[in-house]
C-alpha cells in the first residue's frame, strides 16, 4: 500500500521548486519509462506500477525498486489527467558544466516556454544527433512533467544546460551562429553544417535583440501561406533536416 508521505512527496515533484530540492523527477506511461529503463536504469530510483504492467514487463533482472500500486493510487501520484500504469521516479542527469561546441551542432533556445515545445525539441534533437540544448534561464524546465511526456525518453540521451544567453554567446564567439529570423536568408541556400550554434526563439516574439546580436547569419523557413509563423518545434525539425 502506497503511505501518504510517499504520495505527497511523489506529487510535489510536480512542481520545479521541489524537483530542484531533492534532484528527482519524474515519468510516466508504459513507453517512456520502458525507454528510460533501456537507456539509463541506473537513473531510476523507484517505479509505481499496476500489476497489468508489472506482470507484461519483467525487469527483475535488472534489480529495479518495483512497488505495485492499484489505479486509484497511481491516479493520486500522477501529473496526467488520467494516469498510464506506470511511473517512474528517476534522479536528475549529471550535466556538463562546460559543453564542447566546436565541431558540432548544438540548439541554442531563447524563451521557449511552452513544455510541449521543449519536450518535443528534445525528441526532434536526439532523432538529428544533436546531443545539447543551451536554453535561456527563461525557458520552461527540462524535468518538468511535460517536457518529459513529450520529449518520449529523449530526455535522457539529451543533454540541456541552462545560461545566460549573450554572456554564453559572447564566450563562445568563435562558432558560427544561426538565428532563426524571419528576414533571414533561405533555409535552402546554406546546405549541410557540421559546426555551429542554431538558436530558435520564443513562440511569438522570436529570439531576443540581445541574442540575436550574435547571429553571423539569419536564416529562415520561406512560407507561401498566409500563416504569420511556425511552431518553434516544428520549426526545430524543418531547420536540422536541412541542416543536418
Amino acid at each position: 500500500m502506497l503511505s501518504k508521505s510517499k504520495a505527497k512527496y511523489i506529487q510535489s515533484l510536480g512542481q520545479k521548486k521541489h524537483r530542484d530540492e531533492e534532484g528527482r523527477f519524474v515519468a510516466e506511461g508504459p513507453k517512456i519509462v520502458e525507454e528510460l529503463i533501456q537507456s539509463v536504469p541506473g537513473m531510476i530510483e523507484e517505479i509505481y506500477a499496476l500489476t497489468e504492467w508489472i506482470e507484461t514487463n519483467h525487469h527483475d533482472q535488472l534489480l529495479l525498486p518495483i512497488e505495485e500500486v492499484t489505479p486509484s493510487e497511481l491516479q493520486r501520484i500522477s501529473q496526467l489527467k488520467t494516469s498510464n500504469q506506470v511511473l517512474a521516479v528517476l534522479r536528475k542527469l549529471h550535466l556538463d558544466a562546460t559543453p564542447v561546441v566546436n565541431d558540432r551542432l548544438t540548439l541554442v533556445l531563447d524563451t521557449v516556454q511552452d513544455p510541449g515545445n521543449l519536450g518535443t525539441i528534445i525528441r526532434i534533437a536526439d532523432w538529428f544527433g544533436v546531443m545539447q540544448i543551451i536554453c535561456s534561464h527563461d525557458c520552461a524546465d527540462v524535468y518538468n512533467p511535460k517536457v518529459v511526456q513529450a520529449s518520449m525518453g529523449s530526455v535522457a540521451r539529451v543533454q540541456v544546460i541552462y545560461e545566460d544567453l549573450p554572456a554564453w554567446l559572447e564566450r563562445h564567439h568563435d562558432v558560427p551562429v544561426y538565428a532563426m529570423m524571419l528576414d533571414g536568408k533561405e533555409i535552402d541556400s546554406i546546405g549541410k553544417i557540421e559546426e555551429g550554434l542554431i538558436i530558435i526563439g520564443n513562440e511569438s516574439k522570436g529570439i531576443s535583440e540581445e541574442v540575436a546580436r550574435y547571429a553571423t547569419e539569419k536564416i529562415t523557413i520561406t512560407g507561401k501561406g498566409k500563416a504569420e509563423s511556425l511552431n518553434a518545434a516544428i520549426a526545430t525539425g524543418i531547420v536540422l533536416s536541412k541542416l543536418v
